[in-house]
């Protein structure tokens, strides 16, 4: 019993790290670190930022998701940003969103 609960909790701590892993490559590949950057402003909020904003909102996964996917503006200033290509997919979307809000 022990063992079971040992491989069932290292294969969790696997699967979160291989969905960060995932999420930053898929970020990387999606032309997001264009306008953001992972502890900086640039043209748009760093993702810590992101992240440390949203730590505690329950509805974040889905509003950020949406606003991804919808580009969106006036949240961290005047910049808007674009809505993303139909070419990356709303699970690709989810993923980054995922990886993002994990970050501390």
């Amino acid at each position: 019993m022990y063992f079971r609960f040992i491989a069932l909790l290292a294969a969790s701590l696997f699967a979160d790290n291989a969905l960060a892993a995932n999420g930053e490559e898929l970020a990387i590949n999606s032309n997001c670190m264009t306008c953001h950057a992972l502890e900086q402003k640039a043209l748009g909020p760093s993702l810590k930022e992101i992240a440390a904003k949203y730590r505690n909102d329950k509805s974040a996964q889905t509003a950020l998701e949406r606003k991804v996917r919808n580009g969106g503006a006036g949240t961290w200033g005047k910049m808007p940003m674009p809505a993303t290509p139909k070419s990356i997919s709303d699970s690709d979307i989810k993923s980054i969103v995922q990886w993002i809000l994990s970050l501390k």
